[in-house]
């Protein structure tokens, strides 16, 4: 079983599910070509797809242009269904720096054939996570300088209140759907910048108060 670390407490927390919201910011949607949406559009992602800080990336061999996209993580810390908006965020445990790495040209072939994506996002390896720094040490999360670089130069940078839709709206939405369980993980969206992972690159991730953390690619 996949776990993710809790820093304060140096303890691992089961992962469960990993639910992923897409064209969560604007301009990210317009570099996609694609429309702002006007209710969430939610993806997941196996536990198996999770990765530690400072684990090596291991690109796909089905795919030849793997992107990074940066997001802003909310970690579950217990059991939520149908939860209203403005309860939600007393279920968030903590957050970390995620990064929802996509394969790009295997999303577009399925996007032209209408299949789902859950090859081109749920492979081995594809959510890079550093550990949690818990919600009372975050404060309020509404407006979080979040950036990546690539070899140390800066490739996408924004803030969380760019986001369309707001943490606890998509808390409150995704457990309508799904059962929210302690340990599942919410990506919450990408700002613009997406672009390719190569092999050799070293990947770095950042959001102000949450944490940081990097990754090598193979």
């Amino acid at each position: 079983m996949k776990t993710i670390r809790l820093r304060a407490e140096g303890r691992e927390l089961p992962v469960g599910k990993i639910i992923c919201l897409a064209r969560n910011y604007a301009e990210h949607a317009k570099e996609m070509k694609g429309e702002v949406p006007d209710r969430p559009v939610l993806f997941l992602k196996p536990s198996t797809a999770l990765l530690a800080p400072n684990d090596t990336i291991r690109l796909p061999e089905f795919s030849t242009e793997v992107h990074h996209e940066v997001e802003l993580v909310v970690v579950v810390g217990k059991l939520a269904q149908s939860i209203p908006a403005e309860r939600a965020m007393d279920y968030v445990l903590g957050y970390a720096v995620g990064v929802d790495l996509t394969a790009r040209d295997l999303q577009k072939r399925a996007k032209e054939r209408g299949e789902p994506w859950a090859v081109a996002k749920g492979f081995d390896g594809s959510a890079p996570v550093s550990e949690v720094t818990l919600a009372l040490e975050v404060g309020e999360p509404t407006d979080l300088p979040l950036s990546l670089k690539i070899n140390g130069e800066i490739r996408q940078s924004g803030r969380t209140s760019q986001m369309i839709f707001k943490i606890p709206e998509f808390l409150s939405f995704a457990s309508s759907i799904f059962t929210l369980e302690p340990g599942d993980l919410l990506f919450t969206g990408t700002p613009s910048g997406v672009g390719p992972v190569l092999s050799g690159d070293v990947i770095e991730a950042e959001i102000g108060r949450v944490g940081y953390a990097r990754w090598p690619v193979e």
